[in-house]
């Protein structure tokens, strides 16, 4: 749909579309080759492949609400321009989404049976920061990809020094998550409140303990 202006209906189909690549196990395929790509499979323990599953399990739900967001702020965003950011950041995103879940089925674990239900939630939310015009809608964007590099960093000092095909995948995420927050910044996102900041944090808390374990 290149070359013209989407109307609704092909932002419809194209939003149904992202929703199932989303939340339908497996049925996403990535982009670029994954960063793990070429590096040897270490040795590891049944309890270092639990922690990094969790790990990875959680950055895959993480990518899931992202996905969420992004559709959710695209719906309710002022300006066309804005649409057509969000919606790059969620295709480029969708890398990240089959990376992180290729990594949890290598080993020998599934993905969070609780995905639909941040989804939902994410959407919500991200419709209700577009509603609340561009400039804090891109700050919303700037503040949760902010938040992700904190979480990534957390889980590089937890990954086995071995592990160095996770470490490839958590990195890239890294750097691809950062040029997204110079993207809404440039862009003219507003810093969010502390106290808006202090519940972003919360909630993301309590995805993190949930998802780990389911």
């Amino acid at each position: 749909m290149s070359g013209r202006r989407l109307n609704t209906l092909d932002r419809f189909i194209l939003q149904a579309d992202r929703a199932l690549k989303t939340l339908v196990p497996q049925s996403v395929q990535s982009s670029r080759p994954s960063p793990d790509q070429g590096l040897p499979e270490p040795i590891l323990t049944a309890e270092q492949k639990r922690h990094i599953a969790g790990l990875m399990r959680i950055n895959h739900t993480g990518e899931v609400c992202a996905q969420g967001l992004y559709q959710g702020q695209a719906i309710t965003a002022d300006h066309p321009h804005l649409v057509l950011a969000l919606e790059k950041a969620a295709e480029e995103e969708l890398d990240h989404l089959a990376w992180c879940e290729q990594r949890v089925h290598q080993m020998g674990y599934s993905t969070s049976l609780l995905n639909p239900l941040w989804y939902l939630a994410s959407v919500g939310i991200g419709a209700c920061a577009g509603l609340a015009g561009d400039a804090v809608s891109l700050g919303f964007v700037a503040e949760t990809e902010r938040q992700v590099q904190a979480h990534l960093d957390h889980h590089l000092s937890q990954l086995p020094a071995e592990d160095q095909p996770t470490r490839a995948i958590v990195l890239q995420m890294h750097q691809d998550e950062r040029q997204h927050t110079e993207m809404a910044l440039a862009a003219g996102g507003k810093p969010l409140s502390p106290p808006i900041q202090g519940l972003m944090h919360l909630m993301s808390r309590i995805m993190t303990t949930l998802v780990y374990y389911f």
